[in-house]
C-alpha cells in the first residue's frame, strides 16, 4: 500500500505473479531453469511492471491525494488466488491516519497478450472474459468378452454419442449472441483390448460469458448425459466443479482506462473490442466487488504477425518487451487519474 501525503479514496492495480507447469523452448538468456516450470502467460511481465510502477508512484508521493494498493497476486492459473486474497481481507483498507476514510475507488489489471500488436491496448464493458467450469461424466454399463457385446452394456460407444449431442447441444440449444464452449479432452475407458469395460468417463471444460448461460449449459449437460444414458440402459453420473465466474468490466471504467490509454499511445491503439475472450481470470472476484477493468496489453515481438503468434500457453511465447513500458505508463496513469492527479 502506498499512502500520499494528501487525503484521498484508493486505487487498487493488481499484477498476477504464478508461472505455469510446462518446459519452456524459448532459447531466450532469462529462460525459466526450473524444470517444467514457465512464466508462459506473462505473469512475469505484469509483476516487473507493478513493481516499477510502485517504483514510479512511490518518488510522486507528494502529489498524491489517497492511497494505492498493489495487489500482487499469487495463484491466477486455476487456483483461485484472487478469491483467497479477498477472503483474507483485502478490500478491508485502513482509515488514513488522520481518521479520514479511504475507500477503494477502482481496480484495474493489465493482462499481455501475444495477439494484439505491442503499442496497443483493447477491452470492452461488460463480460470480457468467460467463466470457466470443469465437467466429468462417468458413464456406467456393464462389462464383458469383447467377442459378446450383445451380453454387455458397452459404456464406449455411449460415452462417443454423449460427446457429439453436447457438441449439437451448443449450436442448437444455446443463444448465438450469448455463447459458450463445451470442449471434451479427456475419454478414458478399459485396460485392454479383449474386454468390454464397465466404465467409460469423459472430462472437459465449459466456457461461458453469462450466468444465466453458464446455468443453462450446467443443466443441458446433465440432462443430455443421463438421458442417452437412460436410453441405453446405463446410468451416467455428471459431476460439474465450478471455477471462475464471468469476468464482468464496469462500462464507465472501461471508457476511462481507454481514454488514458489513448492520451499515451495515440489516436485508433486503445480499442474496444467486439466480443469477450473465452479464456478465464480470477479477477473477475474483484470486479464482481469493486468497479474496475481488465484490461489487454498488446505484446506481439516486432516482425511477427499477431495472428500465428505464439499463443500466451505456448511453450514458446515470448512478449515484445517495448510494452513493458506502456504497462508501467498505463498503470501509474490510471493510479493518478483516478485520484484526481492532472496529468501534463
Amino acid at each position: 500500500m502506498l499512502t500520499g501525503d494528501k487525503p484521498g479514496p484508493t486505487v487498487m492495480l493488481r499484477g498476477d505473479m504464478d508461472a505455469l507447469p510446462m518446459p519452456e523452448d524459448t532459447d531466450l538468456d532469462f529462460a525459466s531453469k526450473t524444470e517444467n516450470c514457465m512464466h508462459a502467460c506473462g505473469h512475469d511481465t505484469h509483476t516487473s511492471m507493478l513493481v516499477s510502477t510502485a517504483k514510479l508512484l512511490s518518488e510522486r508521493r507528494s502529489e498524491i491525494p489517497g492511497r494505492v494498493l498493489f495487489m500482487f497476486q499469487p495463484g491466477e492459473e486455476g487456483h483461485h488466488g484472487a478469491k483467497f486474497m479477498l477472503d483474507e481481507g483485502l478490500l478491508n483498507v485502513s482509515k488514513l491516519k488522520d481518521g479520514t476514510e479511504s475507500p477503494i475507488k477502482a481496480a484495474y489489471a493489465l493482462h499481455i497478450v501475444s495477439s494484439i500488436p505491442a503499442g496497443m491496448v483493447g477491452t470492452r464493458g461488460g463480460p470480457v472474459m468467460a467463466s470457466s467450469d470443469v465437467v466429468s461424466i462417468t458413464i456406467t454399463g456393464k462389462g464383458g468378452h469383447a467377442s459378446e457385446p450383445f451380453r454387455t452394456l458397452d459404456p464406449i460407444p455411449v460415452a462417443c454419442e454423449i460427446v457429439q449431442a453436447l457438441q449439437m447441444m451448443i449450436t442448437r440449444k444455446i443463444e448465438t449472441f450469448d455463447p459458450a464452449v463445451v470442449t471434451i479432452t479427456k475419454l478414458i475407458a478399459g485396460t485392454t483390448t479383449n474386454v468390454i469395460p464397465e466404465t467409460a468417463k469423459i472430462e472437459g471444460t465449459i466456457r461461458a460469458v453469462s450466468e444465466k448461460t453458464r446455468k443453462k449449459v450446467h443443466d443441458s449437460i446433465r440432462r443430455v448425459a443421463e438421458g442417452i444414458a437412460a436410453a441405453h440402459e446405463m446410468q451416467a453420473a455428471v459431476e460439474i466443479k465450478t471455477g471462475y465466474p464471468v469476468t464482468v468490466n464496469d462500462k464507465p471504467s472501461v471508457d476511462f482506462a481507454l481514454d488514458v490509454a489513448e492520451s499515451l499511445l495515440g489516436e485508433g491503439n486503445a480499442v474496444h473490442l467486439p466480443s469477450p475472450a473465452m479464456g478465464a481470470e480470477d479477477f473477475s472476484y474483484v470486479l464482481n466487488k469493486i468497479p474496475g477493468a481488465m484490461v489487454f496489453l498488446g505484446g506481439t515481438p516486432e516482425g511477427v504477425n499477431p495472428a500465428t503468434a505464439a499463443p500466451n500457453h505456448s511453450n514458446r511465447v515470448i512478449f515484445d518487451e517495448s510494452a513493458m513500458a506502456h504497462g508501467i505508463a498505463l498503470y501509474s496513469s490510471l493510479a493518478l487519474r483516478t485520484l484526481g492527479v492532472t496529468l501534463n
